[in-house]
């Protein structure tokens, strides 16, 4: 058994992530500002009540566990670098418990290496880079405190995130290489799972999409 550590467990991913966690049989430590946001309850399932800006709550988090898994994102009213500084406090709390797994989500506006970027995917950057830009900048910050790490990083990059049921089947490479515009927050949720024991993308921005 796998125990994971959850951040960003009450958004639209992250349930699914926790759903999919508890029924492969891992254990889930939850931190979460709102304990009455978790539809579910289940003996695998600890709930730790925080933020993922207090140092605190977040050791608590991590202590024990195998693998992190970093899928929060700013909501209304959150700091512009809500990101990079809740990515910081966990590494710091990794470091400090010896956890060396780390699995983080972002979208495609965040540039790997291996991207060829058709004109598309050129005009929705510089939109998000207009109208989001704060965000972007944040998703940028992230990498570089993973880059400084030394922990056995993976960022999960998607497209448009759907509500349509899941096809389990998905394509994994970079933007413009073989991949699509979209893809379910199930299947997105589903590739998120495989990172806890693969480490094929250790250190890489995978882009999943249908």
């Amino acid at each position: 058994m796998t125990v994971i550590a959850l951040f960003g467990a009450t958004g639209k991913t992250g349930q699914r992530v926790q759903a999919k966690a508890l029924a492969e049989g891992h254990s889930v430590r939850a931190l979460v500002r709102d304990p009455g946001k978790v539809q579910v309850t289940h003996e695998r399932l600890q709930v730790i009540q925080g933020d993922v800006l207090d140092a605190k709550a977040v050791a608590q988090t991590v202590a024990g566990a195998d693998v992190v898994l970093a899928l929060f994102g700013h909501v209304k009213g959150s700091q512009p670098t809500l990101q990079t500084d809740g990515t910081r406090a966990i590494v710091a709390a990794m470091q400090a418990s010896g956890v060396t797994r780390l699995v983080t989500l972002s979208g495609g506006g965040l540039r790997a290496p291996q991207d060829r970027p058709k004109l598309a995917d050129r005009v929705m950057r510089t939109l998000l880079r207009l109208m989001a830009g704060a965000v972007l900048a944040d998703a940028e910050g992230h990498l570089v405190v993973l880059q400084q790490s030394g922990v056995d990083w993976t960022v999960v990059r998607g497209p448009m995130l759907t509500e349509d049921p899941g096809k389990g089947r998905y394509r994994v490479g970079w933007v413009g290489v073989g991949t699509g515009m979209r893809i379910s927050r199930d299947d997105l949720a589903d590739f998120i799972l495989t990172q806890v024991a693969d480490r094929t993308f250790v250190g890489q921005l995978p882009f999943v999409s249908e």
